[in-house]
């Protein structure tokens, strides 16, 4: 026969209230700044995983992927100014590891489009979405370069800790990739039309 279990004090009670009232608070604080994170971030980082993904639907499941990593790891995240940055990281290495995946590999080019409605950014003018069409077109590695040096406006240090690259690495990709947007761009979009 087993003896029946000692009964917790009135102190042992409320010092395990105390705990969990702790971690619940702390938890709920967490969960309130992620929120008003993502709030104020969450369309600026769709853009960016777009425009290095270059499609949406692929940039929607990296966008997710990454702000699940990142609320998995908030409370370890010091510096809130950096958040941006880690979270680009991310969506970079995502992007990267979709195109080693075999599924990928294996896909089939076809001559016939499916039909699908054309998405089309409310910010865009018009012919940002045909450069971006060029942008799209260089491999994923340049497209990521550009997207962080041009469209994000990282500095050179920035973009190659957010890459996990040399500062040299992004000078050199930097310079190729845009040695193939010229070679890429058509005629009408290119800034010495607009001069004459």
């Amino acid at each position: 026969m087993q003896a029946p279990a000692p009964a917790r004090g009135a102190e042992e009670v409320s010092a395990v209230d105390t705990d969990q009232a702790r971690v619940r608070s702390r938890s709920e604080r967490r969960d309130a700044e992620f929120t008003e994170y993502l709030a104020a971030r969450q369309a600026a980082l769709l853009r960016t995983a777009y425009l290095v993904c270059g499609d949406r639907h692929q940039a929607e499941d990296v966008l997710q992927t990454a702000l699940a990593k990142l609320y998995l790891s908030w409370d370890e995240v010091r510096d809130r100014g950096a958040v941006d940055a880690y979270v680009r990281r991310i969506i970079v290495n995502e992007t990267t590891s979709a195109w080693r995946r075999p599924w990928h590999r294996r896909e089939r080019p076809t001559d016939q489009v499916p039909e699908t409605t054309a998405h089309h950014d409310t910010y865009d003018e018009g012919r940002s979405a045909a450069l971006w069409e060029v942008v799209r077109s260089l491999p994923p590695k340049a497209r990521a370069v550009v997207v962080l040096r041009y469209y994000e406006q990282l500095s050179e240090a920035e973009t190659a800790e957010t890459l996990g690259i040399s500062t040299g690495t992004v000078k050199s990709q930097t310079s190729r990739a845009m040695s193939m947007l010229r070679e890429r761009t058509p005629d009408h979009l290119h800034p010495r039309e607009e001069e004459r």
